[in-house]
């Protein structure tokens, strides 16, 4: 847990060039986050003619800031400043806060745990559009109310006018509602102003109000069974815990959430459902917009254009969405009527920020669930082994789904060995063959390979020449159908050679697999079935992927193709063989997380196998299938993987059995990134010298050293409590804040989760 940082104190000269306003007797001083990369609040006097009563913590303001103009957020209004002059901000934004006391208690708490600057902490909580100072009030709704006359009309006063009546028998009932709401329940514009004609309706202004979710069919909830009953009643709903909810895929994982969503709205009380990017489907929405047809549901993540986030994140912190569903950056969102917290997938790295604010939702979301009073359920099928060793030890609740919802049983496992053997594009024989099987019954077939593209790599035969990325330590991908060369890094991009660059030679080879080489091979192999490849370069238009899995929720047999986008949040009962082309990709890296995310990822596509009533098949290809951890997750499951895992972290003292953290430096010259971490190095020993519970190592390169032109390197730093290592760090960032060199960039990276 962090301590309250102290606020320091910016010079005169870093409130930019310009003349100074004197503070006089104004009592108002405004302590303002300001959205530059200092740990520090900036004090202003109140925008010039403004009311100081209209001024309240929460709200934004345009402030000047080194020959910049800049939005701000009012953190606190104080009566004293340090400094002799101030300036004023310019202009205020909001008139109405958009940050409560509680939000930005828990945003300050986030900054200190993270060593983040409060004012980027805040602008990363924001919707683009309102990062950028657009008013609130653009998206204020017009509501719809019955006036004194109309209030006083009985139900079936306007019988003759049937679409009339009901317009006013739903404001009799339900009372006001938005524009935006009666659109939706399709009561039209002719009929509104044929009430207003009579003097029954007006238009006020009031809240925001979500934009509507795609129309769905309302759905009854199935019947639980006695597993998720159990689990439902060992969550309270009326008081703060955090549970980790173990169940295997297709266990009923998505109707506790469901369930415990019932509850909490029946409490008068908003829910919020975090979700991996790649799992907040079309299908995810329809389904709870389904279950919860008479609810205003609002959905937060990258897909969205930048309007219709911010109307989304507005009308959730009004208290408008009863139901808020978004990826990472949703935890920040202010829920007035909190609930209760629900993460899916709660072991998915995507919760990780991995730059700029390196925070982590799932963390944070223990940390909301404390502070607002209420429960916390992370839900997943192959636990992170943090939360698994908070559960196993006492910290969290540990509940079990142990058996696939209805009458779905397990998939059956097999090894198919590649070593040796003659692979037609990645593909054994016997992979092949069951395929083709599987097809001709009738049913559907998933294929996994993690590598988009063409091949990993493209090679000259005669001279060995390698197609590298200029800007980083990385090969270029080859992409065939769009005839270019790609760094999956840094997007860099060049035209497909015929011939090579070095020795001129037309001996060209593309070195390994990807899906669009395995999408060719299995068209031709299959032809008399649609092969659908699922990735990023054929899901990067809205809806995309909702459009390529239509054919395959239909129930027609066809071929699924893709990468991790199908590993999770997808059900889809046909599918009866899972082939999972290459396992081995993590077993033998240097991050010492990539076991853990193997073991994951290996069983999460395992489990779309046989999720229905037909029985399923998992062939898993392997050039090493007799290696230990293969073996004991094939053999033993996930569960016991996992805690071999641990056991194995114990034994090297790594997370989660202790605290860690990168001190991370980038640099075009890596000389200058290596030295500004040896030095930050000496300064946090002098502070705290290596002893049994606080460790170093480094400076090291990062696993992928050079990125979009810029060697990155890293300390690492690891101790026994957190209580230690955060006071370490804080003091650590006032030290770096002083380096001068803008070509290096540094960061601390907490409870980090990625060494590349």
């Amino acid at each position: 847990m962090a301590g309250n940082c102290a606020i320091m104190r910016p010079s005169i000269q870093q409130y930019g060039e310009g003349q100074l306003a004197n503070r006089g007797a104004n009592p108002a001083i405004l302590r303002l986050a300001v959205p530059v990369p200092l740990r520090r609040l900036f004090d202003y006097l109140p925008p010039e003619g403004a009311d100081p009563a209209a001024l309240a913590p929460g709200q934004r303001l345009w402030v000047p800031f080194g020959g910049r103009k800049l939005v701000a957020v009012l953190v606190d209004i104080v009566a004293e400043s340090p400094l002799a002059e101030l300036k004023p901000a310019l202009e205020l934004i909001d008139r109405q806060p958009l940050f409560d006391g509680a939000g930005r208690d828990f945003l300050q708490w986030a900054a200190d745990y993270y060593q983040a600057p409060a004012g980027e902490l805040y602008a990363a909580a924001l919707p683009v559009a309102l990062r950028k100072g657009k008013p609130a009030d653009h998206w204020a709704e017009q509501w719809l109310q019955l006036t004194t006359e109309g209030k006083g009309l009985p139900e079936t006063a306007l019988a003759r006018a049937p679409k009339q009546q009901a317009l006013l028998q739903l404001l009799l009932q339900k009372g006001p509602n938005s524009r935006t709401q009666l659109k939706a329940l399709k009561h039209s514009l002719p009929v509104i102003r044929a009430l207003a004609d009579r003097g029954l309706v007006e238009w006020v202004a009031g809240p925001t109000v979500p934009p509507p979710l795609p129309d769905a069919e309302p759905t009854p909830p199935p019947a639980l069974n006695d597993e998720q009953r159990q689990v439902l009643e060992a969550i309270d709903a009326e008081r703060f815990s955090v549970s980790l909810l173990e169940g295997t895929t297709g266990s009923g994982k998505t109707e506790v959430y469901l369930r415990l969503m019932e509850r909490v709205l029946a409490m008068g009380r908003q829910a919020l459902l975090l979700v991996p990017e790649i799992g907040l489907t079309p299908q995810t929405l329809r389904r709870i917009a389904a279950r919860f047809p008479e609810r205003s549901i609002a959905a937060l993540h990258s897909g969205l254009a930048d309007g219709e986030r911010a109307q989304a994140w507005l009308a959730a912190a009004a208290g408008q969405a009863d139901i808020v569903i978004g990826t990472r950056s949703a935890i920040f969102t202010p829920l007035p009527r909190l609930g209760a917290v629900i993460v899916d997938e709660e072991h998915d790295g995507s919760f990780k920020q991995q730059d700029g604010v390196r925070y982590s939702a799932r963390d944070l979301a223990a940390v909301l669930g404390r502070n607002a009073g209420v429960p916390v359920l992370l839900g997943t099928a192959t636990p992170s082994l943090e939360s698994l060793h908070n559960a196993l030890s006492g910290r969290y609740r540990h509940l079990r789904l142990r058996n696939r919802a209805g009458d779905a049983r397990p998939p059956e496992i097999s090894v198919v060995p590649t070593l040796g053997q003659q692979l037609d594009e990645g593909f054994a024989p016997q992979s092949l063959r069951h395929i083709g099987e599987t097809l001709q019954r009738g049913e559907q077939v998933l294929v996994f390979i993690n590598r988009r593209g063409y091949a990993p790599a493209l090679a000259c035969d005669d001279c060995g020449w390698l197609a590298d990325c200029p800007h980083c330590s990385s090969k270029l991908t080859m992409h065939r159908r769009q005839r270019h060369l790609r760094c999956h890094h840094c997007d860099y991009r060049r035209p497909l050679v015929n011939s090579c660059p070095q020795c001129h030679s037309r001996a060209l080879s593309a070195l390994g697999g990807g899906t669009e080489r395995s999408e060719e091979l299995l068209a031709q192999r299959f032809a008399d079935y649609p092969v659908i490849r699922v990735d990023r370069d054929t899901t990067a238009s809205k809806r995309a992927l909702d459009r390529l899995l239509a054919p395959a929720r239909d129930g027609e047999p066809c071929l699924l193709l893709g990468t991790q986008m199908l590993a999770k949040g997808h059900h889809l009962p046909r599918v009866t063989l899972v082939v999972i082309q290459d396992a081995d990709g993590g077993l033998f890296s240097a991050d010492f997380r990539a076991p853990e995310r193997t073991g994951q990822l290996l069983e999460q596509v395992a489990g779309r196998a046989g999720r229905g009533d037909l029985a399923g098949r998992v062939l898993v290809q392997s050039r090493y299938p007799e290696h230990p951890l293969l073996q004991l997750l094939l053999e033993k499951g996930y569960g016991a993987f996992a805690r071999q895992l641990l056991r194995d972290r114990t034994v090297a003292q790594l997370p989660p059995l202790r605290a860690m953290a990168l001190v991370r430096a980038e640099c075009e010259e890596p000389r200058w990134a290596e030295e500004f971490l040896q030095t930050a190095r000496a300064q946090m020993e002098a502070l705290a010298p290596p002893s049994p519970e606080l460790a170093y190592l480094g400076p090291v390169p990062a696993l992928l050293e050079r990125k979009s032109g810029r060697f990155r390197f890293y300390v690492q730093v690891t101790a026994e409590k957190r209580g230690v290592l955060l006071p370490l760090l804080a003091r650590l960032c006032q030290w770096a804040e002083g380096n001068r060199n803008r070509r290096l960039r540094w960061a601390v990276d907490m409870d980090a989760q990625e060494l590349s």
